[in-house]
């Protein structure tokens, strides 16, 4: 069954008194329920809080990396371990074509239902995942082949395992190889974007964001704790931290805002999907114009050009 939120309550209603009009086959109420319907979604949706954004971004039904890799990649195979210590099924690597283009897709993976999130860490990488990735992109760079990667973590798994094995030295090394690498790199949020497990395969020539996802440097409810020392005030910190697209992009700290579906991703997958693959292949299309010098170069003066001002 769908999840519905607090605020989606009176669309979860329409919804069910539709289901019951087709089951009738009382087609006139199915006719005026369906009108109803998209007056109250376009009502409810185009209202929302950045509280209710980011219950969107981490909405159980939202489509993650996986679902992303199914509904647009061919002749998908995939990529294991970072040949240095295992596997890690917190990131998945895999090598095949998007839209007639040979591609790259490395995603940030939470799982669903207790057993697969135990297994992919609820999204939380070890630095072998961000191992991994490296190790990907740098394939794909040998092979001259475009990569797209989907971020959706609440951040880098804190464990003391990780910090052991250099979770900060594996976040760093992929930001400084990240940006000398010579073939296009397409980075959407495609969910939660959480401090450096996000930056760390967030380095791109094009960084986008879904329209109902979030990008910070803390959580909600990490930033309530530590400056209120109230977890009760996550609201107030979400619209504070500024974590929205539309915020970020009027910062200039994101290229672009991906037009999911209005009732959100999770609604109806196959049209988020395409939306990202549409915009993966032209910003590839874009890249591509460029000379491997100037791409490089391009993408450094972007990073750099992040967080500059005049007096």
């Amino acid at each position: 069954m769908a999840t519905y939120l607090d605020f989606e309550k009176s669309i979860e209603d329409l919804q069910l008194s539709l289901e019951s009009a087709k089951a009738r086959g009382d087609e006139a109420a199915v006719d005026i329920l369906q009108k109803d319907l998209g007056r109250e979604v376009k009502k409810v949706f185009g209202n929302l809080s950045d509280y209710q954004k980011l219950q969107l971004a981490r909405h159980p039904d939202r489509p993650y990396a996986l679902d992303y890799m199914r509904l647009i990649m061919e002749d998908a195979q995939e990529i294991h371990g970072d040949r240095i210590f295992r596997d890690d099924p917190a990131i998945v690597c895999f090598l095949g074509w998007i839209g007639g283009q040979k591609s790259m897709l490395i995603g940030e993976q939470k799982g669903r239902g207790t057993k697969n999130k135990l297994k992919r860490n609820f999204g939380m990488p070890h630095p072998e995942g961000y191992r991994k990735a490296l190790r990907a992109v740098k394939l794909a760079e040998k092979f001259d082949i475009p990569v797209l990667m989907l971020i959706d973590t609440p951040g880098a798994y804190p464990g003391i395992g990780a910090e052991e094995r250099g979770q900060s030295e594996a976040i760093a090394r992929n930001l400084m190889e990240f940006s000398g690498v010579r073939v296009p790199l397409v980075s959407v949020v495609i969910g939660e974007g959480g401090s450096g497990g996000a930056l760390a395969i967030g380095v791109a020539d094009k960084l986008a964001m879904m329209r109902y996802s979030v990008f910070s440097v803390i959580s909600p409810e990490g930033c309530s704790a530590i400056l209120w020392n109230d977890p009760s005030k996550v609201e107030q910190a979400t619209k504070a931290l500024k974590i929205t697209p539309d915020s970020l992009k009027e910062h200039k700290l994101i290229d672009d805002i991906i037009d999911e579906p209005l009732i959100g991703a999770h609604r109806d997958k196959a049209a988020a999907a395409n939306a990202v693959k549409e915009y993966y292949l032209n910003a590839v299309k874009e890249l591509s114009i460029l000379t491997k010098d100037e791409l490089v170069d391009k993408r450094y003066q972007k990073l750099t050009s992040i967080g500059s001002f005049n007096e």
